[in-house]
């Protein structure tokens, strides 16, 4: 993915940054956003080899950026690299430039062996932000599809093991903050730069406070893998609203979670949602058994289950539908349905600086949506890509 030539987009409705600016353009040089403005002033700095877009009053919004995705079109991300660009080439169709890839619970050993692969596709690839291991260090009980035979604490040498094996592209890691060993690990995961994530938790309030105080700064997909709100234990999501460094992750697929209880999470902690997919390999894919790490998985009218147990076992929402439900279910302002999707999950890993605007500096991903927030245009790293 390189772009040695200059792309404008013009006569744009330009939604980036909370915010909403008419008749607007950008121009992309190479991999960054090389300027913005309003009107007819795109003209002014034209190249001969520039390729022009009249977006027409279209909305053109910053590519989205996905922090929780295991797979897509039938490939699963922990497969290899064959089957992450079949994952990411699936999600790039709707609009998502940038993803995490997420890994499930396995054996420390096999899990070190994916990390390596992340990291090789990450040094090269501007699409892939790096890794996000969601296990093995969870809560039995709480485990929705994880193996129950390769959960575990988190103990000093597997720590040690898997922050060696991603060699700096380890972006954020789910841990039950209630389980022996985990106050370590999270004070030695922080310590690295990995952000620390709350999840698959039987965690109450307080223990999810004190991790939240203690470094951890993501909820693993809000409500799921949980305690529920309850008015006499508020549980992790309370506690992920109180502590305002908090970034909340929400998968909005109508399956999840209520839309009511997206608007609910919007309003509970303003600018910190981040609207994930979890899609596992079904997602741009049929009907049909499938395998999340080492469960079976069956999926049925687009939702997946595990076979034996039937809990819901990711799912196969792509980032532009659940903006489109965040809008028209849940009656989020586009803009901040866009930030959910951009500005929020950049800030969650540490990107605020060079992602999910669309700012001179910031990187050249772009999203040209029609009136039903339809997909109509990708660019990533300043290159089409549909």
């Amino acid at each position: 993915m390189r772009s040695s030539s200059s792309t404008v987009v013009h006569s744009a409705r330009l939604v980036s940054g909370f915010d909403t600016v008419p008749d607007s353009w950008v121009r992309f040089e190479g991999e960054l956003v090389a300027a913005r403005g309003i009107g007819d002033s795109w003209r002014e700095a034209l190249t001969p080899d520039a390729v022009v877009t009249d977006a027409a009053g279209r909305l053109l919004v910053p590519g989205f950026i996905d922090i929780h995705c295991h797979g897509a079109g039938g490939a699963s991300v922990d497969d290899g690299e064959q089957a992450i660009e079949t994952a990411l080439a699936v999600h790039n169709a709707h609009g998502t430039t940038r993803s995490v890839l997420s890994l499930v619970t396995a054996g420390v050993e096999p899990l070190a062996a994916q990390l390596e692969t992340i990291a090789r596709v990450t040094a090269r690839d501007p699409r892939v932000l790096g890794a996000h291991l969601e296990g093995p260090f969870l809560d039995a009980e709480f485990r929705g599809a994880h193996d129950p035979s390769l959960l575990r604490p988190a103990d000093t040498v597997s720590v040690a093991r898997l922050l060696e094996a991603a060699d700096g592209t380890l972006r954020q890691i789910t841990i039950a903050p209630e389980h022996a060993g985990a106050a370590d690990a999270i004070r030695r995961f922080t310590e690295a730069g990995v952000r620390v994530a709350v999840g698959h938790t039987g965690a109450d309030f307080a223990t999810a406070l004190a991790a939240f105080d203690a470094g951890a700064s993501i909820l693993t997909h809000a409500f799921n893998g949980m305690r529920g709100i309850h008015h006499r234990a508020p549980g992790p999501v309370v506690a992920a609203m109180r502590a305002d460094h908090v970034t909340l992750e929400v998968i909005n697929d109508g399956v999840h979670v209520h839309p009511e209880v997206v608007n609910l999470a919007f309003a509970g902690a303003p600018g910190r949602v981040a609207l994930i997919t979890d899609a596992m390999a079904a997602a741009g894919s049929a009907d049909g058994t499938y395998l999340l790490g080492s469960l079976e998985v069956v999926v049925e009218a687009g939702v997946a289950r595990l076979a034996r147990g039937g809990s819901i076992a990711g799912s196969t929402l792509t980032q532009d539908e659940a903006l489109r439900r965040a809008v028209v279910d849940s009656g989020i302002a586009l803009e901040h349905a866009v930030a959910a999707l951009t500005s929020v999950p950049a800030a969650a890993i540490g990107r605020e600086r060079d992602l999910g605007r669309l700012d001179p500096g910031f990187a050249a991903d772009a999203v040209l949506l029609g009136d039903a927030l339809d997909v109509q245009a990708v660019w990533g790293a300043g290159v089409r890509l549909g």
